[in-house]
């Protein structure tokens, strides 16, 4: 569970984390009289569950509270990347003399926590590691010994001097915050020395583990803050395995395993999987086509990779649900179905004697994945 950074620099807070002042709105009227009261000079920043805040226009820098009020509406009333905003973070400027980024992640390949620090703060770590590797250092934490004064230093190392101190103590409470809340990530980018010689935290990501969240009832109770996606909720409603991501072709598979590899596949053939979505195994007529159904009301789906093998899951099942679902829904994208195992045969003939045209056949999943990717992007040349 991603928290908006306002949430995460109340656990930074109470962790004793140096901040810089700021207020949460809801309104523009409520971003002025923020503002008012901090100065007139503050950031306006969209409380969202992503980054890249600060080149899609998620922030705005101003100087006075009528800026604040009239960017708040902006934001307020445009979104952000298709995300509705609903709050905002009015946080005072200040004078920045470094920047720098730090975090710490749970590493469960090799059962670590690590922390990472770079000298290069307000940037993309990836790019950062890519481009300059000396500036990102990295320690691994043992998660019963804790972290140690020995990598705190070796962690800072490269810092300026005047940051070190400041930026140590800064870890050692992230690390305290980090299994305190059952966080798999605590990260602050970018962590600033200020002029005055300060190190503060000008962001907060904090993700807390799902699976712990039974013994974090507060921080459970935040869930109903977030905006839920209307196809996630429809497949909450419907008790379904689905997870939605940023892609074209839409994915219906059985077992968890299957359907990450059917992932890849789409991804190899040079698309972008639009969700994850198992059905288990003996799927039924039904819950075949409410899967569907779901997978079909994502208006960024282009297409529908069906990709089942049966073992419980019967092929003539899985094709019934299939025929009831375009009898349920008007599909307006093609539908990609690669039947294989149990009553595959029976599946595909049902199928083809339902002689949908939005319904294409294949043999392999490479196929189907191939099929499938050319379609959306067929489809999306169509739509522009």
């Amino acid at each position: 569970m991603d928290l908006y950074e306002h949430q995460g620099k109340e656990l930074f807070a109470r962790h004793g984390i140096p901040l810089v002042e700021g207020e949460v709105a809801e309104s523009p009227a409520d971003a002025r009289a923020a503002a008012e009261r901090l100065g007139g000079r503050v950031a306006v920043k969209a409380q969202v569950q992503m980054g890249g805040r600060g080149k899609g226009g998620g922030i705005a820098l101003v100087t006075s509270p009528e800026e604040a009020e009239a960017e708040a509406e902006r934001i307020l009333g445009e979104g952000f990347k298709g995300t509705p905003v609903t709050r905002l973070l009015i946080e005072r400027l200040v004078d920045i003399a470094d920047e720098f980024y730090a975090a710490m992640t749970l590493d469960r390949s090799v059962q670590r926590y690590v922390a990472m620090v770079s000298a290069e703060g307000g940037m993309d770590i990836e790019e950062v590691a890519r481009t300059q590797p000396e500036a990102l250092r990295r320690a691994a934490i043992d998660p019963l010994l804790g972290l140690k004064g020995f990598q705190v230093r070796y962690l800072v190392g490269h810092l300026p001097a005047e940051a070190r101190d400041g930026t140590g103590d800064v870890l050692a409470k992230m690390f305290e915050l980090l299994r305190a809340a059952d966080a798999t990530l605590v990260e602050i980018n970018p962590l600033v020395l200020l002029a005055g010689g300060e190190v503060v935290a000008l962001d907060a990501k904090v993700t807390v583990d799902d699976n712990a969240l039974y013994r974090q009832p507060e921080l459970a109770a935040l869930r109903s803050s977030f905006p839920v996606d209307p196809t996630q909720a429809r497949a909450n409603e419907k008790g379904l395995q689905y997870v939605k991501l940023d892609g074209e072709v839409g994915i219906v598979g059985n077992g968890a395993g299957l359907v990450m590899s059917t992932l890849d596949v789409v991804s190899q053939a040079g698309g972008r999987p639009a969700n994850f979505l198992d059905v288990g195994g003996g799927a039924t007529a039904d819950l075949m086509a409410t899967s569907l159904e779901v997978v079909l009301s994502d208006p960024a789906v282009r297409s529908v990779l069906v990709n089942i093998f049966g073992g419980i899951t019967r092929g003539d099942l899985v094709a019934q649900g299939i025929v009831e679902a375009l009898g349920r829904v008007d599909a307006q994208v093609p539908i990609v179905v690669r039947l294989d195992g149990t009553n595959a045969e029976q599946g595909r003939e049902i199928l083809e004697r339902a002689g949908h045209p939005g319904i294409v056949p294949a043999a392999t999943m490479l196929d189907a994945a191939r099929k499938a990717v050319e379609l959306a992007h067929a489809h999306a040349g169509e739509g522009s």
